[in-house]
């Protein structure tokens, strides 16, 4: 800090010496160096807490998906292991660039046998692979939450445990529920608060013992009340919906009332999944309060237009006067490669929509898109990028 303050003081002290005309007579009996002058003169004009005033950045992904295609490329027959690193190569250095990276973990880790959909069980080598890529965060209330049942929503649960992945959305009791629906993000003295529901489970009823959260206005208040009370206070307090119409790129009236209600009863962001299409994000600056209606597919085996990709969210929030606000919120579009390598065996990249870092990786490990392929991943970029600049409100096309 001293030397930070030194640098800062240099850089200062000609402009602010040449406003001190030369007849201000010299106070020879002051115990007040010039140095400490300046120094007290820059502390008013420019204090410490506003200087460095603590920041962070959450990243959300959307749907995590595992269909049996993506479970068959992960496949290692020689070392009849699973490995899904490659998937997460693009996207990888930007996880680890912000303070949390949250995903959407639309599968349970069940154990064997692996299988897709309509009843998802993936590998454990899923979680571990996002872990490694710089995933911090899963929210795991979602309508395949019980595709396992108990078993699964417990294996699940301790499967992130062992790999050291925060996670809030399913319990494996309600004493756990108590203690842990409120997930607390506390970096640079801000704490973020997070809590995950679902509309639904695909009509399999919650097994006696574990919770899955169901949208539910009445406990949600009651969620929300208890939030508000904790002590050490929580500085800002995002819900992670599972929510809205399957391929519809209009959010439903449902989901706006839903988040009007939410903002009323002191919610500072809503981010939402479920669609497998990207919907738009709304900001309103007067109030700061934010929705993001869908991020789409984060990855899946989904193909077609517009469900072969999503989009990538961030909140730089910033903490002055004891008082945290979104500084800024951007997105960036992200679209899934499906493509067979040299020896013809299929392969996944989440492929990132910057142009500049489309430009960057050029030369990059990575291989380059198949013209087959640009042709679709353009498509995309184009068609859901003109959809968003028409329906987002106050929200940057950047990270």
């Amino acid at each position: 800090m001293r030397t930070l303050m030194t640098l800062l003081f240099s850089g200062y002290i000609s402009i602010v010496m040449a406003a001190i005309p030369d007849t201000i007579p010299v106070v020879r009996t002051s115990t007040v160096s010039p140095e400490e002058m300046l120094q007290n003169r820059l502390q008013r004009s420019f204090p410490l807490k506003d200087m460095f005033a603590p920041e962070v950045k959450l990243l959300f992904v959307g749907d995590i998906m595992g269909h049996t295609p993506q479970i068959e490329s992960a496949y290692n027959r020689a070392t009849r292991t699973y490995s899904y690193t490659d998937v997460w190569q693009e996207v990888a250095p930007l996880f680890k660039s912000v303070d949390w990276a949250i995903g959407n973990l639309e599968v349970t880790l069940g154990g064997k046998p692996y299988r897709g959909y309509p009843a998802f069980s993936s590998p454990d080598a899923l979680a571990s692979s996002l872990k490694d890529a710089g995933i911090s965060v899963l929210v795991t209330a979602n309508n395949h939450s019980l595709d396992r049942s108990k078993c699964g929503v417990i294996r699940t649960l301790d499967v992130l445990d062992s790999l050291n992945i925060q996670h809030t959305g399913t319990f494996r009791t309600p004493q756990e529920r108590a203690k842990s629906n409120l997930l607390v993000l506390d970096k640079h003295e801000i704490r973020v608060g997070l809590m995950n529901y679902t509309y639904g489970t695909n009509g399999i009823p919650t097994p006696s013992g574990v919770v899955v959260n169901r949208i539910d206005t009445t406990q949600i208040a009651l969620d929300i009340q208890k939030a508000q009370k904790l002590q050490p206070a929580i500085d800002y307090l995002i819900l992670v919906f599972h929510w809205g119409n399957e391929y519809q790129q209009k959010p439903s009236k449902a989901q706006k009332k839903l988040s009007h209600w939410c903002f009323e009863h002191g919610v500072d962001a809503i981010i939402g999944s479920h669609p497998h299409v990207v919907q738009p994000i709304v900001h309103n600056p007067a109030t700061g309060h934010l929705v993001v209606y869908s991020l789409g597919n984060f990855v899946s085996n989904q193909r077609t237009y517009p469900k072969d990709g999503g989009m990538m969210v961030q909140l730089h929030l910033i903490k002055q006067k004891n008082k945290t606000r979104l500084l800024k919120a951007g997105y960036e579009l992200t679209w899934v490669d499906k493509y067979r390598d040299t020896r013809g065996e299929l392969k996944y990249v989440v492929r990132r929509g910057d142009a500049q870092q489309l430009q960057q990786d050029k030369d990059s490990i990575l291989r380059k898109l198949s013209p087959y392929n640009e042709v679709k991943m353009n498509r995309y970029l184009r068609g859901i990028g003109q959809f968003l600049e028409k329906t987002n409100q106050g929200v940057a096309n950047a990270l």
